[in-house]
C-alpha cells in the first residue's frame, strides 16, 4: 500500500543494480592468446635447443674420449715449465688428441697429471684415457745425443720411470752385453753405444736397453764401411772410433770434424802428443769447462798432454758424421786448430806461429 507523507504519497523504493562490467574487446584477447603461444614455442624451442647441444657435446666429448686407431708414433717433449694446457695445445697440433678443450675435460674428470720433464713415445688419434694415463706416467724415452758417455747415459736412464741408474751401470760392469768392436783385454762401451732416441718400457731390463743400444751402433758403423774404411787408413776399427769420438768432443760443429780427424792423424804419424783437452776432461767425468795447469798435470792414460798416441777408449759416443770424418780425413798438413768464430768454426794451421796468430785472432774476437 502507499504511505502518505507530508509532501503526499511516497513511492515505493527501487534498489539500485551495479552496471555489468563491458565485455573485453574480441580483437585483444586474440593478441593475448597468439603471444602466449609465441612464448610457449620460444620456450619450446630453446629447450630442444638446449638439449640438442647437450646431446652434440656428449656425442663430440666420447669421440674425442675413444678416438682411434692409433697412427704412427710421435715422440714429444714435455720442457721444463711445461703447463698441462700448452701440452694439450701441442699434442693437438701434432695430432695425437684432435682438442685440446676435450684433453682438459677429461683430466678435469679424472685428475690433472702432474707432468715430469722429458719425452714420451705416444701415437697419432691416440684415446684420451691413453695420454692421460701416458702423461701420469711420466717419460718413457731416453734421449741419447752424441758427444755422451756411458756414465752420462746411465744418469739419464735413472731419470725414466721404473729404472734407475745404478742398475744400468751394473748391467755395464757385469759384461752382460759386450760389443764385437772392443778389443781383446778392453771391457768398456764408450763410444760403441749407439745415439738416438730409444723407448723403453717400464719393465725392460737394462741388458735389454744396452743389447738396443750395440745393436743400432753397429748398424751404423756397417753402413759407414768401418772395417774396410779403417784397414785403408793403416788403423783398426776400434782406433777409427777413438778417433771419431776425439773429433766428436773437438769439432762439435760439422764444418770442423774432418780438419780435426786429419790433425789427430798427422800428429800421430809425426809421433806428436795430441794435446786434447777433452780426453783430460774424460777422465774427471767432466764434460766441457777450462782446463786448469792442476787438471793438466793429471797422471791418467788419457791425459794426451803427459802421453802420446790415442787414448785407451773412446772418450764419447761419436756421431755417424764424426765417424766418417774419422774414416775419409781431408787432406792437409795441419797440425793445430782453434775457435775463432761464435758460430763454432775453428781455424786450423800447419805451424806453431800460425796458431798463435790465430789465438791472437779468436782473443780479439771475446772468444776463450
Amino acid at each position: 500500500m502507499t504511505t502518505e507523507g507530508p509532501e503526499g504519497p511516497e513511492s515505493p523504493e527501487v534498489p539500485e543494480v551495479p552496471e555489468a562490467p563491458a565485455p573485453a574487446p574480441v580483437v585483444a584477447a586474440g593478441r593475448l592468446r597468439r603471444w602466449r603461444r609465441r612464448r610457449a614455442l620460444a620456450a619450446a624451442a630453446a629447450g630442444a635447443g638446449v638439449l640438442v647441444a647437450v646431446v652434440w657435446g656428449v656425442v663430440w666429448y666420447e669421440a674425442q674420449v675413444h678416438a682411434g686407431p692409433p697412427g704412427g708414433q710421435e715422440l714429444v717433449t714435455v720442457a721444463p715449465g711445461s703447463s698441462v694446457g700448452s701440452t694439450a695445445a701441442d699434442l693437438a697440433r701434432r695430432g695425437v688428441i684432435s682438442s685440446s678443450l676435450a684433453l682438459r675435460i677429461y683430466d678435469l674428470f679424472h685428475g690433472t697429471p702432474l707432468l715430469s720433464t722429458g719425452t714420451y713415445a705416444l701415437r697419432r688419434h691416440q684415446s684420451l684415457g691413453a695420454v692421460h694415463d701416458a702423461l701420469s706416467a711420466g717419460p718413457d724415452v731416453l734421449v741419447v745425443p752424441p758427444g755422451l758417455t756411458v756414465w752420462e747415459t746411465a744418469l739419464r736412464v735413472g731419470q725414466l720411470p721404473g729404472h734407475d741408474a745404478a742398475s744400468f751401470s751394473a748391467a755395464v760392469a757385469d759384461r752382460a752385453v759386450v760389443s764385437p768392436y772392443e778389443p781383446p783385454g778392453v771391457a768398456n762401451l764408450d763410444g760403441l753405444l749407439g745415439s738416438g732416441q730409444y723407448v723403453v718400457g717400464r719393465r725392460q731390463s737394462a741388458a735389454s736397453l744396452l743389447t738396443e743400444m750395440v745393436a743400432r751402433f753397429d748398424a751404423t758403423a756397417a753402413a759407414a764401411g768401418l772395417d774396410a774404411r779403417a784397414a785403408a787408413l793403416g788403423v783398426t776399427p776400434y782406433q777409427a772410433v777413438v778417433v771419431a769420438s776425439i773429433v766428436e768432443k773437438e769439432g762439435v760443429y760439422p764444418q770442423n770434424l774432418s780438419k780435426v780427424a786429419r790433425v789427430v792423424y798427422n800428429r800421430l804419424a809425426r809421433n806428436m802428443p795430441l794435446q786434447m783437452d777433452s780426453t783430460v776432461l774424460y777422465s774427471e767425468h767432466r764434460d766441457g769447462g777450462a782446463v786448469t795447469q792442476a787438471d793438466l798435470a793429471l797422471d791418467t792414460p788419457y791425459n794426451t798432454y803427459l802421453h802420446r798416441g790415442l787414448t785407451p777408449t773412446p772418450i764419447c759416443f761419436p756421431s755417424a758424421g764424426s765417424l766418417a770424418a774419422a774414416l775419409d780425413p781431408v787432406p792437409g798438413d795441419w797440425l793445430y786448430f782453434v775457435l775463432v768464430w761464435r758460430d763454432g768454426t775453428e781455424a786450423f794451421s800447419d805451424t806453431l806461429a800460425g796458431q798463435q796468430a790465430n789465438e791472437q785472432l779468436a782473443k780479439s774476437r771475446g772468444l776463450p
